[in-house]
């Protein structure tokens, strides 16, 4: 009889058992697994595969390894055993943060995420207000669970290519949240400790203030640069300048600051006007030496679309045009500090 799968070999019960064939097996597992297979083994009946999976998620990967041990069992393997590599990837954090609240932060966070994904980076984005979370509205992931892995958590994927994670994902729909500064500070590291997978950038948006959280961000997770939301009033104003003077005593270099709620035009009438007064950001920035990222302007569209989970910066408007060029620029820093 001819033998297909090399030579036999005496199995204990004095049975012949079928030895897989190297050459075929490599064969089997390169077509299913193209670059991405690094070394095949075979012994006896054993398959053994390492794959790189640098820059797949998880179901990336089951896909892949489901593609694997479905070839590698064509080729007459009775097990297969699979494991896997990956190039660990340099992460750089984003703040976003503010003196105060109401200014706009979280809209500014979850559109500046979009847009730098919009522009081809991979990122990701933490929810970091603990006791008000509120990007799952912003992005349209309410009611998402997120699944743990080897005490791990993953992120919720939103329709718009940003995985995200906050608080909000972990507690039922308006529950307080009454933690102290530990206890915050510990969710916090799981949000940003999570299976990131092959995300190069995290903005995280950090909870109004100068408190508990903003500190262990400064000295536990060190962010790559700081950008800073505020109105053009004084009082804003006032209250972002104790935010950055937080980042630069904690040596976070700032990337810039953005002015928002930025003049109102009237949807009947279209008459102009600033009801939070006008360039008072900029002015604050140019007299800090802080570079000026851009202005959003106090618009309808914004505030609607935002509530309805679809961020302005994932569509084609004037508006998206606006999250794009303040994402182009924190982007251009972050290049610049590559270089």
């Amino acid at each position: 009889m001819e033998k297909t799968l090399g030579d036999d070999r005496q199995g204990k019960n004095g049975t012949a058992a079928l030895s897989l064939d190297q050459t075929a097996l490599e064969q089997a597992v390169r077509m299913a697994a193209g670059a991405r297979m690094q070394t095949v083994k075979a012994d006896g009946e054993t398959a053994s595969i390492i794959l790189e999976v640098s820059g797949l998620d998880r179901a990336g990967r089951d896909a892949l390894e489901a593609k694997v041990k479905e070839a590698a069992r064509a080729a007459g393997a009775a097990e297969v055993r699979v494991g896997m590599t990956a190039e660990k990837v340099t992460r750089r954090i984003v703040a976003v943060g503010s003196g105060k609240g109401g200014v706009g932060k979280s809209t500014l966070s979850a559109n500046l995420a979009v847009a730098m994904a919009k522009l081809g980076r991979k990122v990701g984005l933490v929810d970091a207000d603990i006791y008000g979370p509120s990007q799952p509205r912003l992005l349209a992931t309410e009611g998402r669970k997120p699944e743990a892995e080897n005490q791990k958590i993953h992120p919720v994927q939103s329709p718009w290519g940003v995985p995200m994670l906050s608080m909000g994902h972990l507690v039922q729909p308006g529950q307080a949240i009454a933690w102290r500064g530990p206890m915050a500070g510990n969710a916090l590291g799981q949000l940003i400790d999570a299976h990131w997978g092959d995300a190069e950038i995290l903005v995280v948006d950090l909870p109004p203030g100068t408190g508990d959280v903003q500190l262990t961000m400064l000295q536990k997770h060190k962010p790559a640069g700081a950008v800073i939301v505020s109105t053009p009033q004084d009082l804003a104003l006032m209250d972002a300048a104790r935010a950055i003077r937080l980042f630069e005593q904690g040596d976070v270099p700032l990337i810039g600051m953005v002015e928002n709620m930025a003049g109102y035009v009237c949807p009947h009438c279209g008459e102009s006007s600033d009801p939070f007064g006008q360039g008072g950001a900029e002015a604050a920035a140019k007299t800090m030496g802080l570079p000026f990222l851009g202005r959003v302007p106090l618009n309808l569209a914004i505030r609607q679309s935002s509530d309805a989970g679809e961020p302005p910066a994932a569509g084609n408007g004037p508006e998206a045009a606006i999250f794009a060029g303040i994402a182009q620029r924190v982007l251009d820093w972050l290049d610049a500090q590559k270089g």
